[in-house]
């Protein structure tokens, strides 16, 4: 295999997984601190990532957009907190998912009575127009590798404020032992809150980073959120290192069977056959993984609750 066609694959599952990460971290924080189940998180991202579109056309910066768009995405997680998320927590799990299937619906037409039905362009900043040479011979998207950069940055940020800080440590007591917590005396209304607001803010910085790659089209959300709860499952429900293993995991397992399986797939059968046969068994690899990992540790690789 050629070694620029390896390091390029490797590249784009590190970029994949860490976005994947991005919107599982805040999904899992929400699973499993606040026990919702919220099948809009997808929705947030799609929300991000028009709000994205819209605000750098009317600024003519990709910079703007993408703060602004972060600011309105953690906005409108905070109203729909308060409007709506607030009565579910008491509620079963069938009626938050029956609750949030709604919400959904109700971005997916809102999205398309405001920006229409036709799909929307994000550009990227013209300072990565260029690909960059990592190695003599082998140049990379810039872009690409600034997402990657934010990936990390973002994890490491994460770790240090649930770690290091007082925050960090209510999460951590509210994902350990929520009742315990309220207790103790924490004000997990505002923990949730403040959860909600940061899970959407990650959702925008992923839709916008994402959308300036693919298209920003109505229901995009749905796909990708299917991908952060296998997530969430691999890594173990409430595990921030759970969701970045996870979603490395994913990302890498995505990419390189795409990539990889219709090649391998030629040696032995018609390359039309391998062409339809590849990216389908590359699906079905993801839910392998799951099933395996599940089999093994039913919890999880980094179970949050004790």
């Amino acid at each position: 295999m050629d070694l620029a066609f390896a390091i390029e694959n490797l590249l784009n599952g590190l970029q994949f997984g860490l976005m994947l990460f991005l919107l599982a971290a805040g999904l899992t924080l929400v699973f499993g601190i606040m026990d919702v189940v919220n099948l809009a998180h997808g929705s947030l991202y799609m929300a991000g990532a028009y709000f994205a579109a819209t605000f750098t056309s009317l600024c003519g910066s990709f910079w703007a957009g993408l703060l602004l768009s972060v600011a309105a995405t953690a906005a409108v997680g905070v109203l729909l907190e308060m409007a709506v998320f607030r009565r579910l927590y008491q509620r079963s799990h069938l009626s938050q998912l029956l609750a949030t299937f709604a919400l959904i619906l109700i971005f997916n037409e809102l999205a398309r009575m405001i920006w229409g039905a036709q799909a929307l362009t994000l550009n990227t900043p013209p300072v990565f127009s260029r690909p960059v040479e990592l190695l003599p011979g082998f140049s990379y998207s810039s872009f690409r590798l600034f997402i990657i950069g934010t990936g990390l940055a973002v994890a490491a940020l994460m770790y240090l404020i649930v770690v290091k800080t007082r925050l960090g440590m209510l999460v951590r007591a509210g994902a350990s032992d929520r009742e315990m917590a309220i207790t103790m005396g924490i004000d997990i209304a505002r923990v949730f809150t403040l959860l909600f607001a940061f899970g959407a803010a990650l959702c925008a910085l992923a839709g916008t980073l994402l959308g300036a790659i693919l298209e920003v089209q109505v229901g995009m959300g749905e796909s990708i959120l299917i991908l952060a709860f296998v997530v969430i499952v691999i890594g173990g429900v409430g595990s921030i290192r759970g969701a970045l293993v996870g979603a490395l995991l994913v990302g890498m397992v995505d990419t390189l069977s795409r990539s990889l399986l219709p090649a391998a797939l030629r040696a032995i059968m018609a390359p039309e056959a391998a062409a339809g046969v590849g990216p389908s068994l590359a699906s079905i690899l993801i839910y392998v993984l799951m099933a395996a990992v599940l089999f093994f540790k039913p919890r999880g690789l980094f179970p949050a609750r004790g």
